[in-house]
């Protein structure tokens, strides 16, 4: 009790009341304008920020300065003092250089290096009062009481932690407030803690006392007077502009969700913090199944539509501390907190929600589908990049299996990633190496009779491309092939494929056509018609030789774009063929508005063609419609003497499959028929 009457008596009995009064408004106007600068500093990045936290460590050491002076100016011992130059600007300097590294540890974001900064704050402070009181020159003797010294520290440290966490909670009153605490309770309680025992006999202090004072004064309010200009200017409409501008960066335009960059920054946070106090999150990344086939049919402001509707559910199912964001295109990523207790399957039971009912686009309800990848931190990932990525490949794990929807990451699937990158390296050298190699398929034409099995004759070959790898062998088209358009690299295997099959068709021995698959990419990305001129041209292949197969895929991927290139080879006289047909999402549509001459029934139909009535009427309703629009059409997969026959029966004349032939090197002029497989 007596300890703190000492202070109070120091206050009341020992300074000027009118200039504390001074100084407490200097303190408080600096507070606030440093505050505000800060508040700048916050929100900016890189220089603008450095800027800014120059420009508030500035502001709040001069305060600080200025009203411990001013203080002083206040203080009565009735003993003759001075003031040491070199040590007085040191005290300057010492609480500049302190609020700006105090600052910038705060600004960091963690609970720990905030309450550094605000330590580093108090001490700062500290530093700066005491300096100041070592370059205070009397005639006499100063003692130090070292409890109240110690108060004073802890006074301080504690009431600049309590500013710095104001602030970061967006209380600015209590922010100044605590500010303006520090600074007078370290100056009273250290004052408090100092006696004055003079050597010789007391004076009046000097008369212009308060010349000094009002000099201090106007330069503090100078300072703060730069403060809020600084801030004026940063908010007429700078501060609106870089609103918007912040805005867009981090927003996406279309859904009103926050973007990659926003949802990157995000992560960053959210990892940090879940490092820092030990818990788990999970992040799911979500891609819409078939969004370009939405596209194609409704336009893409069909398109935009269902992306809204979808946005606006996913975030209508969120809870708190729960984030979402669209990446790009039809893909968008989510992040939920997992404490104790709560596991990821609810999360992604929400999520799922959205796809339950149709979105209407226009005058017709479109049912959404869309795969989950899932990865969880810390077992899934260290840092937002491998997190992120691993949930990626989780979702195209997904993807490559509709029926699963949702795919959790494991191990494996970077070893089975890491297996994809070399087998791509791989295929980029096969070229080169001359290792690819083509393998003919016979097409036969029926030619029934009356009285008995008909005859068959070879119409042509379909060329197929294999892969000869130096040690692994044979390796499947269905393996390379997508990972060659994935890379691009189909793009020169392609036009290798074509420039082969014509070479190589010019050396039989009759005049067979040789049909070659395009794939939709050398369609959407490549010259189709120019390249097929010139290998015509090179080779000296009759363009009737010449048969192109596409698939239903390849048409709905740039409709535009697939009707004028076929459009220019048909022109060429090379036959064009869909292939797959009855698997794609518009095939009587391709029929009518494509110049196509042949059409290849899948081989799906006919697995079950012998025992499914639906499978037949299928078969039936095709050659009907091929005969009414003048259409030939191929039935593939034939693999059995009853679907041969049943084939003759419904007057299907052009057939494929492992009963009359397997690939192989060499072409045959005669039907082999094989044993069924």
């Amino acid at each position: 009790m007596a300890k703190a009457m000492r202070v109070v008596a120091c206050l009341t009995g020992e300074h000027n009341l009118w200039l504390l009064s001074l100084a407490v408004v200097v303190c408080g106007s600096g507070a606030w304008a440093a505050l505000e600068l800060y508040h700048r500093a916050r929100h900016r990045m890189e220089r603008q920020r450095t800027g800014w936290l120059f420009l508030a460590a500035v502001t709040a050491g001069c305060s600080v300065w200025c009203t411990h002076f001013i203080a002083m100016l206040a203080y009565r011992n009735d003993v003759p003092a001075s003031y040491e130059p070199l040590l007085t600007v040191a005290s300057l300097i010492v609480v500049i250089a302190g609020a700006a590294l105090a600052f910038r540890l705060a600004l960091e974001g963690t609970t720990s290096l905030r309450l550094a900064g605000g330590l580093l704050l108090g001490l700062s402070v500290s530093a700066m009062h005491y300096l100041g009181m070592f370059a205070y020159r009397i005639d006499g003797f100063l003692a130090w009481d070292p409890l109240y010294v110690a108060l004073s520290l802890v006074l301080a440290a504690g009431l600049s932690t309590l500013m710095l966490w104001s602030e970061a909670r967006h209380r600015p009153v209590l922010a100044v407030v605590a500010f303006v605490a520090c600074v007078l309770a370290l100056h009273f309680t250290g004052m408090g803690a100092l006696t004055v025992v003079p050597f010789g006999s007391l004076h009046e202090q000097g008369a212009d006392f308060e010349g000094l004072a009002m000099a201090l004064t106007c330069g503090a309010l100078l300072i703060a007077a730069t403060g809020v200009a600084s801030h004026m200017i940063d908010s007429d409409v700078s501060e609106k502009a870089m609103d918007a501008l912040r805005e867009m960066a981090l927003s996406d335009p279309l859904t009103g969700l926050p973007n990659r960059n926003s949802f990157t920054r995000f992560l960053d946070v959210k990892l940090a913090r879940a490092k820092s106090e030990g818990r788990r999150f999970a992040l799911v990344v979500i891609d819409f199944d078939k969004f370009k086939a939405v596209n194609d049919v409704h336009g893409h402001d069909g398109g935009d539509e269902m992306l809204r509707v979808l946005a606006h559910r996913l975030r209508g199912v969120l809870k708190d501390g729960e984030f979402l964001a669209r990446m790009g295109g039809d893909e968008f990523a989510a992040v939920a907190p997992l404490p104790p207790g709560r596991e990821v399957e609810g999360f992604i039971g929400r999520l799922e929600s959205v796809l339950a009912s149709p979105v209407r686009i226009g005058s017709c309800d479109v049912l959404p589908h869309a795969s989950f990848g899932v990865s969880l931190y810390p077992q899934d990932g260290e840092s937002p990049a491998r997190i992120l990525g691993n949930a990626d490949l989780a979702m195209y794990r997904a993807k490559a299996d509709p029926a699963r929807g949702v795919s959790y990451y494991e191990p494996s699937m970077d070893e089975a990633a890491r297996a994809r990158r070399e087998l791509v390296l791989e295929l980029r050298r096969a070229l080169e190496r001359d290792e690819f190699e083509l393998h003919y398929q016979l097409q036969a034409r029926l030619q029934p009779s009356e009285g008995g099995p008909g005859g068959r004759s070879v119409i042509g070959y379909e060329a197929l491309v294999r892969w000869r790898h130096p040690t692994r062998g044979y390796i499947s088209p269905a393996d390379f092939i997508p990972l060659a358009e994935e890379s691009g690299l189909i793009l020169p295997i392609g036009e290798w494929v074509l420039r082969t099959a014509c070479r190589e068709a010019l050396s039989w021995s009759g005049s067979h056509r040789v049909a070659v698959n395009l794939s939709p990419v050398q369609i959407a990305h490549g010259n189709i018609p120019r390249l097929v001129s010139e290998v015509l041209e090179q080779s000296g292949l009759d363009p009737a030789r010449l048969e192109l197969e596409i698939t239903e895929t390849a048409i709905i991927e740039d409709r535009a774009h697939c009707i004028a290139a076929l459009t220019d080879i048909s022109a060429l006289g090379v036959t064009v063929a869909i292939d797959d047909f009855g698997t794609g999402y518009s095939s009587l549509d391709a029929l009518r508005a494509f110049p196509v001459q042949r059409i290849k029934l899948d081989r799906s139909f006919m697995r079950d063609i012998a025992g499914s009535p639906d499978a037949l009427a299928i078969l039936r309703a095709v050659l009907t419609l091929g005969r009414s629009l003048g259409i030939h059409v191929l039935a593939e997969g034939v693999e059995t003497d009853e679907q041969l026959a049943l084939l003759e029966a419904e007057g299907c004349l052009e057939v494929q499959g492992f009963l009359l032939g397997r690939p192989a090197r060499q072409v045959s002029a005669t039907v082999d028929i094989c044993e069924p497989v």
